[in-house]
C-alpha cells in the first residue's frame, strides 16, 4: 500500500510501516483542522491521537475506510470534535486562520493584511458550523468535493450547495464590511 494515495482497500493486509506512513502523511493536516475547529492545541492533539486510535480499532475489527482514507480520517476527527463539544456543551469560540505573513512586506501592508485576515476570520465565525467545516476542508485542507462529502457525511451535491451558500454569505458580509470601512 502506498501512503501517498487517498484510495484505500480494506482487503489489503496492513503492515506496521503502512500505518506509520498513513500517520505521518495525515496527522499534520488533521491537527491543523482540529486546531482551527477547537482553538486549543492540546485538545487538537487529543483529537488526532483518538482519531488514529479509532482507525486502528476499526481495522482490527475488520472495519475502517472502504474508499478513501483521508475522508475517513477527517470524518472521524470531525465526529470526535462534535462529541467533545457535546460533552462540554460549548460552542467553538475560536477558529483561526494560519498566519501567512511575508516578513519582507512593509509595515503598512502587514497591518492591512492583518486587518483583512481578522475580517475574514470574523466572517467565518458567523457561518454555520457545517458551512465552516465545508470551507475549511475544501479550501484550507484542499479536499475534493467528493472527499468533503465523505468527511461530512452528506452528498456531493449537498456539500457543493453548502459551499456555494457559505461563499455567498462570506462575500456579502465582506462587502458590507467594506462599505462600512469606506464610509468611516
Amino acid at each position: 500500500m502506498r501512503a501517498n494515495t487517498t484510495a484505500y482497500a480494506t482487503t489489503e493486509p496492513l503492515e506496521k510501516q503502512d500505518l506509520v506512513k498513513i500517520y505521518e502523511q495525515y496527522s499534520p493536516s488533521l491537527y491543523r483542522y482540529a486546531v482551527r475547529l477547537i482553538g486549543d492545541q492540546v485538545t487538537a492533539e487529543d483529537c488526532v491521537a483518538e482519531t488514529f486510535s479509532r482507525l486502528l480499532h476499526a481495522l482490527r475489527n475488520g472495519g475502517g475506510p472502504r474508499e478513501n482514507i483521508r475522508a475517513y480520517l477527517y470524518r472521524m476527527a470531525h465526529n470526535w470534535i462534535v462529541d467533545h463539544y457535546r460533552r462540554r456543551d460549548e460552542r467553538t469560540e475560536s477558529l483561526e486562520i494560519e498566519d501567512q505573513v511575508d516578513p519582507l512586506s512593509n509595515p503598512a501592508h502587514l497591518i492591512s493584511q492583518q486587518q483583512d485576515r481578522e475580517q475574514i476570520r470574523m466572517a467565518l465565525l458567523r457561518l454555520t458550523n457545517e458551512q465552516q467545516q465545508v470551507i475549511y476542508l475544501r479550501f484550507l485542507e484542499d479536499l475534493s468535493h467528493e472527499e468533503v462529502a465523505l468527511a461530512v457525511g452528506k452528498s456531493t451535491e449537498a456539500t457543493r450547495s453548502l459551499q456555494h451558500r457559505a461563499l455567498a454569505t462570506l462575500r456579502r458580509m465582506l462587502d458590507d464590511q467594506e462599505k462600512v470601512n469606506t464610509h468611516d
